[in-house]
């Protein structure tokens, strides 16, 4: 019987499975399975650690709920470094952790209420997201894209792992849910895309809708939410200072003017879940 520690962040949940020296976790299957919210404990993905790291003072794995792995989650390593207080491996000093999309460092605040990530630096460049682009390598700023019959603009960004973002006037959760797999699975990303619609509220304020890759529609995101004030900010729309507003909740975000971003929010404990074995045999 496997034990789990779930956590959401704004809605955002996630199952923290400690390992315990294992090197063999869940397959693809069995990752599907518990993240399911009929069939399973129900969850936006699994984060297996600690683990051990040459890198960073803890290891990270991040699995979605199609059984792939994310490179990060801002959400998710918020969550982790929760974990981590609540376990007592780490007190308010801050800390690094090792993920597959680069090393960050996380800080919980004494009451831990407020938890601060250091989300690294975004970049816009079609080789470095990667876009698959018509002419030479370039940041992907303002571009068309067709979907659907729908002629839209976008930017790519990443900061670990892929991101589509749409500037638009008007937000619809019906539109996320339409045009986010779509985008997601489009033939410009090569390793498929995580897709935020924006919308710019003032200098310090955004909107956005998430269509999450590998997780579909997501109340709230760290790295969506960090794609999304980035691009905000590469549009000269925003400022340094940003608050991102979505379904689950604000964010807020620090950018400063080489597009790395500081990153606050909440992690809040749900419970202790047992998987029972039974859970995971054919049906």
């Amino acid at each position: 019987m496997n034990t789990f520690e779930k956590y959401h962040a704004l809605g955002n949940d996630y199952l923290v499975f400690d390992p315990s020296g294992r090197q063999e976790y869940f397959s693809e299957d069995e990752t599907i399975r518990i993240c399911h919210r009929n069939f399973g404990l129900g969850s936006d993905g699994i984060l297996v650690g600690p683990l051990p790291s040459e890198k960073a003072d803890f290891g990270l794995k991040i699995l979605n709920p199609d059984g792939s792995e994310a490179e990060k989650s801002g959400n998710g390593l918020r969550i982790f470094a929760r974990f981590l207080r609540d376990q007592g491996k780490v007190q308010t000093e801050p800390f690094t952790v090792d993920t597959l999309g680069g090393v960050v460092t996380c800080e919980v605040s004494a009451d831990a209420s407020v938890i601060s990530v250091e989300m690294g630096q975004v970049s816009f460049h079609s080789d470095t997201v990667p876009v698959k682009v018509s002419g030479e390598a370039r940041e992907v700023l303002d571009e068309p894209i067709e979907v659907a019959g729908n002629s839209l603009r976008y930017y790519a960004a990443t900061i670990g792992n892929p991101h589509c973002v749409i500037p638009t006037d008007e937000l619809s959760e019906q539109a996320a849910r339409e045009l986010g797999p779509l985008l997601e699975n489009h033939a410009l990303f090569p390793n498929r895309t995580n897709v935020q619609f924006l919308k710019i509220l003032n200098r310090n304020r955004i909107k956005i809708e998430i269509w999450e890759r590998g997780a579909g529609y997501t109340l709230a995101s760290g790295s969506s939410s960090s794609a999304a004030g980035a691009v905000a900010r590469k549009m000269g729309a925003c400022d340094s200072e940003i608050t991102v507003e979505m379904p689950g909740g604000e964010i807020g975000l620090v950018i400063d003017e080489e597009y790395n971003v500081h990153m606050t929010g909440p992690a809040t404990r749900v419970a202790t879940m047992s998987l029972d074995g039974e859970c995971l045999e054919p049906f």
